[in-house]
């Protein structure tokens, strides 16, 4: 299995709801926020190449949002995923699955295009399959909830639906032929994939664990529709990682982008040299 990352941008969100009930001086230390209480995090997807297969994690932003939504989130150094598979050495044409962690715009924008200025939305991998779980599904469209609403839209959601290529994945099951793990407390049904790094696994994070500042259990964003949930997903599963010595990828830290685990003096699970890329590998 072959991995690269591929970096398609930064954006800005709240620190208070990025980091929930954790005070602003503890939190600040480890992504300072500008004037605006804003924090910048990153939009690190991942390509996998494993057998006859090419899968891209996530997708980032995209580009079809107005001006309006653009201002409210601060994208900059915006890389469209077809060309950071492109960097990457593949044409877009050559993937053949892409699986989306959930449908927050940050995650599955980036999954189709708009058609020059009109209103046609299509899907950038034309001949990828589109994995998603069935519960992330019915719970994003068409009636999220209020808390989500914003963050569920429309226009990435159908366009997916309608063009043929989604592939709705059951509880527990594997997507892309991936294993995944199937976390509820960010949101309804998000998937992780579990990936062979050299012999050794790593877990892509998605949103259980935003960042390497988010691995004490109460650092558990404000945007958690059950954040209890979280917190004991992310007991439950750091003390795995810890035991099977695997890896974690961080899909929004601003600067690293994997880290082992180890256990500190008082008994609490840590970062253990955290670095910014994955090469070289293990």
């Amino acid at each position: 299995m072959k991995l690269q990352t591929l970096q398609t941008g930064f954006f800005k969100l709240d620190g208070g709801a990025m980091f929930g009930v954790v005070p602003q001086s503890l939190w600040a230390q480890a992504n300072p926020p500008d004037a605006h209480n804003l924090c910048t995090w990153a939009m690190r997807c991942l390509l996998v190449e494993v057998n006859d297969r090419k899968i891209v994690i996530d997708c980032g932003l995209g580009n079809k949002q107005n001006s309006k939504f653009r201002a409210h989130y601060g994208p900059t150094e915006q890389v469209s995923i077809v060309d950071a598979v492109q960097g990457a050495g593949w044409r877009s044409d050559q993937i053949t699955d892409v699986l989306l962690t959930h449908l927050h715009f940050d995650h599955c924008g980036g999954a189709t295009e708009r058609v020059g200025s009109g209103e046609e939305i299509r899907v950038v991998f034309p001949e990828a399959t589109y994995w998603v779980s069935g519960r992330q599904l019915q719970w994003s469209y068409p009636h999220p909830n209020a808390r989500e609403k914003a963050s569920f839209l429309r226009e990435n959601i159908e366009p997916l639906m309608q063009s043929g290529q989604l592939q709705e994945v059951a509880d527990g099951q594997n997507a892309a032929g991936l294993p995944c793990l199937h976390v509820y407390g960010h949101t309804e049904g998000m998937m992780l994939p579990i990936l062979d790094w050299g012999g050794r696994s790593m877990l892509y994070c998605a949103d259980l664990l935003p960042s390497v500042a988010h691995l004490p259990l109460p650092w558990v964003m404000a945007y958690d529709v059950r954040p209890l949930q979280t917190l004991s997903e992310k007991a439950e599963i750091l003390e795995q990682a810890l035991r099977e010595n695997w890896s974690l990828f961080f899909e929004h830290d601003p600067q690293y982008a994997i880290t082992n685990l180890r256990r500190n003096d008082k008994g609490v699970i840590v970062a253990d040299q955290p670095r910014e890329t994955l090469l070289p590998s293990p």
